[in-house]
C-alpha cells in the first residue's frame, strides 16, 4: 500500500533494505576463514532479522536460503517487518550469505543479498519460487535482449547448442565469437560445457561460487562478461532475475532435476508441466515494483569486500530498482566508536566492535 502523500514509497524505505544486507555482512565478517559455515550463516540471519524488526513493512519470505541446505536461515513463509496495517506489502527473496563456503574458507566472492517485490494487482506471487534444487541458466545484457526482441525469442534459446548460442550473442554485441567472454561456475557438471566454450575460442571466466553477481555481470554498464551459462541453485536464479530485470537485461531459466528421484518428486508435487518450461526474468520477478540490494562480504565481481581501518568499517553495496533502473553503488563508512547492529537474538543493539 502506498501513502497518498508519497506515492513512491520505495524511495523512502529502499535504504533500509541496504541496511539489512550491510548488517548481515558486518555481523558475519567475524566468521570469515573460521571454517564454521553454520555459525556464519546464523550470524548473518540474526542481524538481517534484527534490521527487519525495525522496518515498517509487511514482508513475507517467499524464497529463503535455509530451505535448500538445512543450514540456519531465513525461511520461506517467515514474516519480516512490523506488519502495521498501512505498511507496504513485500514478497522477499533473501540469501544472507551467497557464498557461505567461501566465507568459511576466507576465499572471496560472497555477498549478502535481498530482492523485494511489491505484488501488483492480480499477481499472487511477485517472486516465483522454483521447487527444484538446481536450474539451468543463461543471462545476458540489455543489448542482447534488444537484439533478440527484434529477431524473435527463438533466435536465442537456453536449450540450443552452445555453437548456436554464442554466434547470436556475438552478433548482438557486434563482436567476433572469439572475443566473447563467458562466465561459468567451476563444477564437474560443467566439464562438457567448458570444453565447448573453449572449442569456440571464447574467453572463459570460471568462478568458484557466487553466481548471483556472475549472472548480473552481463547486464552491468561496465561489466566485462558477455553471457553467463550453467547450472546453479534455484533460489539464486530468482535473486539474479530480480536484479537483471532492474538492470534491463534478460535471463532464461529451466528446472534441472539432479536425478530421476528428484524429477519424479517434482512431478508428484504437480510441477510436471513446468519441468520443460523456460522461464524469463518477467516470469520470475513480476511487475515493476522490484528492488534488489547486495553488500559484499568478501570481494566479488565488481564489488569490494568489507575492510577495516583504525576507526571505521567500510562496506560496499549495490542498490537497483526496476522502476527507474538507477544503479547505486554505496560506499559506507561505519564509525567503530558508534556503530551498532540490532540482533533479533538479543532484541537490542550490539556494538559492532564487540564481534559476533
Amino acid at each position: 500500500m502506498n501513502d497518498d502523500r508519497y506515492p513512491d514509497i520505495e524511495r523512502l524505505i529502499e535504504l533500509d533494505f541496504v541496511r539489512a544486507t550491510e548488517a548481515a555482512a558486518l555481523n558475519v565478517f567475524h566468521w570469515v576463514g573460521r571454517g564454521q559455515k553454520e555459525k556464519a550463516d546464523a550470524a548473518a540471519c540474526d542481524a538481517m532479522r534484527g534490521m527487519f524488526d525495525l522496518m515498517d513493512i509487511r514482508g513475507e519470505v517467499v524464497i529463503g536460503e535455509g530451505i535448500k541446505d538445512n543450514a540456519p536461515g531465513i525461511f520461506k513463509g517467515e514474516k519480516l517487518g512490523k506488519w502495521g496495517p498501512t505498511a507496504p506489502r513485500y514478497h522477499i527473496a533473501v540469501d544472507p550469505i551467497d557464498g557461505t563456503t567461501n566465507v568459511s574458507k576466507g576465499a572471496g566472492s560472497s555477498i549478502s543479498v535481498i530482492a523485494a517485490a511489491s505484488p501488483e494487482p492480480g499477481a499472487a506471487d511477485a517472486l516465483k519460487d522454483i521447487p527444484s534444487f538446481y536450474t539451468m541458466k543463461m543471462a545476458y545484457g540489455p543489448q542482447v535482449k534488444s537484439y533478440v526482441e527484434r529477431l524473435g525469442v527463438d533466435c536465442l534459446h537456453l536449450k540450443s547448442p552452445i555453437d548456436e548460442i554464442l554466434p547470436v550473442v556475438a552478433r548482438a554485441l557486434r563482436k567476433r565469437v572469439r572475443d566473447l567472454v563467458v562466465c561459468v561456475l567451476d563444477r564437474p557438471r560443467h566439464e562438457r560445457l567448458i570444453e565447448e566454450i573453449r572449442s569456440a575460442g571464447c574467453g572463459l571466466r570460471l568462478i568458484s561460487d557466487g553466481d548471483v553477481t556472475a549472472a548480473m555481470a552481463p547486464s552491468m554498464p561496465e561489466g566485462h562478461i558477455d553471457v553467463y551459462l550453467g547450472i546453479g541453485g534455484a533460489p539464486e536464479a530468482v535473486l539474479a532475475a530480480a536484479a537483471i530485470k532492474c538492470l534491463g537485461g534478460e535471463m532464461q531459466v529451466q528446472m534441472w532435476p539432479r536425478d530421476a528421484t528428484e524429477r519424479e518428486a517434482l512431478i508428484e508435487q504437480g510441477y510436471g508441466a513446468e519441468l520443460d518450461r523456460v522461464f524469463y526474468a518477467d516470469d520470475l520477478a513480476k511487475g515493476n515494483n522490484i528492488l534488489f540490494c547486495a553488500t559484499a562480504i568478501l570481494e566479488c565481481a565488481g564489488m569490494a569486500g568489507i575492510r577495516f581501518t583504525r576507526s571505521h568499517a567500510v562496506t560496499h553495496s549495490l542498490l537497483v530498482r526496476a522502476k527507474n533502473r538507477t544503479i547505486r553503488w554505496i560506499q559506507t563508512y561505519h564509525d567503530l566508536r558508534y556503530k551498532t547492529i540490532r540482533l533479533r537474538s538479543l532484541a537490542k543493539e550490539r556494538p559492532l566492535h564487540e564481534g559476533s
